[in-house]
């Protein structure tokens, strides 16, 4: 088979909010390609409509991918030019889409990127924290315990962390992060990027989780979560001023933390001491700061 027969593979960013976000190249790709592999054909379909596009869809999602990869090469082998997109932005990114990238590439099929809205970069681009490294972990898991565990080895990242979370979960995935990270952490929620209701809350950890638990629009819609890096350990540059004079700063408030999520005050303050192995008066007395 010719390399002239072959067909391509086009990963199309598509809006995340803004219709007008769509770029010139996207449409046209749209427009030609034979086939549309979609997350979700009647969200795509309502794109597709509101910029009379008629090119024919096929769904592409989390529970068919593995199947479906593998027949959409075939297409793509015997000459059929194909366009993936997910419900919003970048295809792959947390989104349906990498079986078939990775199948597609496999096969010596050429895969090129229709670039575009990326809600993970968005945030990041307004996020007024650090941007020159920085680390994306998608979803967390929905289980605190689970949560928590693929938290933990973050906690001293120094890289701006990049989350994506539902809204019915951000107070506790913030609630997490401060008990981890530690409270004064400083962090930004960027809920609705680009569309009617976007907002930007920017302070610390433990600040926006309270400003989430009290049921206001911070809790609604799509969120992404960019929490800044922690302190470099030579320098002593760090994002909190609350930190406990004994010397391990943000250290005892994470332990404290979590125990007071499942402990009363005294007990979390004694056990906080023992693993830490600090006095007694000051982990209560911290303890004490950190309830109020």
């Amino acid at each position: 088979m010719s390399i002239a027969s072959v067909g391509r593979l086009y990963v199309v960013a598509t809006p995340i909010g803004n219709l007008g976000d769509l770029s010139p190249r996207a449409r046209d790709t749209l427009s030609t390609c034979e086939l549309i592999a979609a997350e979700d054909t009647r969200h795509t379909g309502a794109m597709l409509k509101h910029f009379g596009i008629v090119t024919p869809l096929l769904s592409l999602h989390d529970h068919n991918e593995a199947e479906r990869a593998s027949r959409l090469v075939e297409r793509l082998r015997r000459g059929a030019s194909i366009a993936l997109v997910s419900d919003a932005g970048t295809p792959a990114i947390s989104d349906p889409g990498f079986d078939l990238v990775r199948t597609a590439a496999a096969a010596g099929i050429e895969v090129l990127a229709i670039p575009g809205p990326c809600a993970a970069t968005a945030a990041l681009s307004i996020a007024a924290q650090p941007t020159d490294r920085f680390c994306f972990e998608g979803f967390m898991p929905a289980k605190r315990a689970a949560r928590l565990a693929r938290l933990k080895p973050l906690a001293q990242e120094q890289r701006t962390l990049v989350f994506y979370e539902s809204p019915h979960r951000v107070a506790d995935m913030l609630r997490d992060c401060a008990a981890v990270f530690g409270a004064t952490r400083a962090a930004t929620v960027a809920r609705e990027i680009t569309k009617l209701h976007e907002t930007t809350y920017r302070g610390s950890l433990g600040g926006l989780a309270e400003l989430a638990s009290a049921g206001g629009d911070l809790a609604r819609g799509e969120i992404v979560l960019v929490v800044a890096g922690a302190p470099d350990a030579a320098t002593g540059a760090g994002t909190g001023d609350g930190a406990a004079e004994d010397g391990h700063g943000g250290e005892l408030d994470r332990v404290l933390l979590l125990l007071l999520a499942e402990l009363p005050l005294k007990q979390a303050a004694a056990f906080a001491a023992k693993i830490l192995n600090v006095r007694d008066n000051e982990a209560y007395k911290r303890a004490l700061r950190l309830k109020s």
